[in-house]
């Protein structure tokens, strides 16, 4: 073989060398859209996890009800309201041979309940249960109904507060501090180094839960069974 043929032979070789990792850029291309395409998808279904709390049949607030007895309307309210919070007073409705009365219900304060507890439905899914995992959140509920020419109007309000503490529960100063001045310190004046509860900042109503509570009621009112 002539040295031509060589030299000719050693730079095909060369090129082709040289060619062999282009073939792989669409291969590596296509993974790399597919792997986003998957994080994408991932990504937006916790986006949708975090935001599909909204019920999906809105109802006004108050809430038209039909002309029922005013003791199975009560017992429906009472039965609902229950399930989301711990009733502490209330005031029956009273519509019934001309004697009309509205009824009031209110719940005690219930801490929410946060991701690690779904059973409970005083938080909703979404937002909500999340903010209630990484805060202090309370809740209470406040049920008005009142007698019309109609039926019967139902308000429900929900109170949302934030807990307002002197500094974080993991915070890194504590309100016990080493003394260097050469002051006796007596072991009876030692106290809790928690957070100190300073009082509760109120964060308006919790619009989502009271669509809940009064979804659960119109289906309780509306089917023929109550349930």
């Amino acid at each position: 073989m002539s040295a031509a043929r060589l030299i000719r032979r050693d730079f095909a070789c060369s090129m082709e060398r040289v060619r062999a990792p282009k073939l792989t850029r669409p291969l590596n291309i296509v993974a790399a859209a597919c792997l986003s395409l998957a994080f994408a998808g991932g990504c937006g279904q916790l986006a949708y996890r975090l935001t599909s709390d909204v019920p999906q049949q809105y109802v006004p607030n108050p809430l038209e009800l039909p002309a029922v007895p005013d003791d199975f309307l009560w017992l429906q309210v009472v039965d609902t309201l229950d399930d989301y919070f711990r009733i502490a007073r209330q005031q029956p409705v009273v519509n019934r041979q001309g004697l009309v009365l509205e009824g009031k219900i209110e719940t005690s304060y219930k801490v929410a309940g946060s991701i690690f507890q779904p059973w409970r439905k005083d938080s909703t899914t979404g937002f909500e249960r999340l903010q209630s995992t990484l805060q202090s959140i309370r809740r209470r509920a406040i049920v008005t109904v009142r007698p019309n020419m109609t039926g019967y109007s139902v308000e429900v309000i929900v109170q949302k507060d934030l807990e307002d503490t002197d500094r974080t529960q993991y915070a890194t100063e504590s309100t016990a501090g080493v003394r260097h001045d050469g002051s006796r310190i007596s072991r009876s004046d030692a106290f809790d180094d928690s957070p100190q509860t300073l009082g509760w900042i109120p964060l308006g109503r919790d619009t989502v839960l009271e669509q809940a509570i009064l979804n659960d009621l119109f289906g309780r009112v509306t089917r023929p069974d109550g349930r």
